[in-house]
């Protein structure tokens, strides 16, 4: 997705040559919209009855009158708060993603000076909206014609719309990842799966990523660890991935992932209704390695070490059973009495 920004006069909103122009209006003064050809086109769907100024609220105008845009889609968003402009974007967005828009334009009138905020927000809702997940679904519908998606700012808000979008495209990206991962089956979400797309994520990045399997994991004693994957029959996986923004005497942020890629309790079985949702116990997993993703395209000063421990949870001949005993990583017993807890 091509995310940019162009700088615009509001009065030049009609100007604007695109198969679809959103413009967001903040509270319900149709009185101070700058570009005269909108704002008459407002007035009148107002006036007929065809939308209200209320949050939520959106309505598309096919060859709209006096203007270069293909259709012209309102979004009300009711009050100006960042949460509120989000919502209004996301309801905008949902109005055009099935039309076969490869270009949108988009305006925000009444809510103050475009910001970073309001410009990460853009993108964040275009891909929260557009995304479908397809890896192991051939009939989902296919995928939105919209290609490029370009934010009209004023000359001072340039700078402030251009960071946003920025930071909007590295946290989009990360989000994207989490789903990917989050939403894969089991039998396609493994361990060593988890494994090679931090590999794959330290490739593209220049970050530093360990992806230890069983032996490694044996050698250094996580006895709670194995216990948990001895039921299984996929290889555990031990991820840790560094992030190096700040100088090596910075403390690092560390963020850990819960990488139970399978859960069904093991021995202590989970009730079957429900139980395919287990395969969302690598959710935690799957986080920490979007905001990795995020981070290490935004490239903040900072230094982070994210720390992935993912196995299934399985019954099995070799499974760990209520009332075993297992030795953990720093040396204490753990009786384990509970195999899903």
């Amino acid at each position: 997705m091509d995310f940019r920004h162009q700088t615009l006069t509001p009065e030049a909103l009609a100007s604007v040559a695109c198969d679809a122009l959103l413009v967001v209006v903040a509270g319900d003064r149709i009185d101070e919209l700058p570009d005269a050809a909108v704002r008459a086109l407002l007035a009148d769907l107002v006036a007929q009855g065809d939308l209200a100024l209320k949050a939520g609220k959106s309505l598309c105008v096919h060859r709209p009158a006096g203007l270069k845009a293909t259709r012209l889609v309102f979004a009300a968003s009711g009050a100006a708060t960042p949460k509120s402009l989000k919502s209004a974007l996301a309801a905008g967005l949902g109005t055009v993603k099935g039309l076969g828009v490869k270009h949108l334009a988009v305006a925000v009138c009444g809510a103050g000076a475009i910001d970073a905020t309001l410009a990460e927000a853009l993108v964040t809702a275009t891909h929260d909206s557009l995304y479908v997940y397809r890896h192991t679904k051939p009939s989902a519908p296919p995928a939105s014609s919209l290609g490029k998606v370009t934010l009209l700012s004023s000359k001072a808000e340039a700078k402030a719309a251009g960071q946003g979008l920025a930071r909007g495209r590295a946290v989009a990206a990360g989000v994207e990842l989490a789903r990917e991962l989050a939403n894969r089956p089991g039998n396609h979400c493994t361990p060593t799966y988890l494994g090679e797309q931090a590999k794959k994520l330290g490739k593209a990045h220049g970050l530093k990523v360990e992806v230890l399997d069983r032996k490694a994991i044996e050698k250094l004693g996580m006895g709670s660890f194995l216990a948990v994957t001895q039921g299984s029959a996929e290889p555990p996986r031990f991820i840790v991935a560094q992030y190096h923004g700040a100088p090596k005497t910075q403390a690092p942020v560390v963020l850990v992932g819960k990488g139970i890629t399978f859960d069904t309790g093991g021995i202590s079985i989970k009730p079957a209704a429900e139980m395919d949702e287990m395969k969302f116990d690598m959710g935690g997993a799957a986080s920490v390695l979007g905001t990795l993703r995020a981070v290490a395209e935004l490239k903040p000063k900072l230094n982070l070490v994210v720390i992935v421990p993912t196995c299934e949870n399985m019954p099995g001949g070799r499974a760990v059973k209520p009332g075993d005993v297992v030795t953990s990583m720093s040396g204490q017993t753990i009786e384990i009495l509970n195999t899903d807890a």
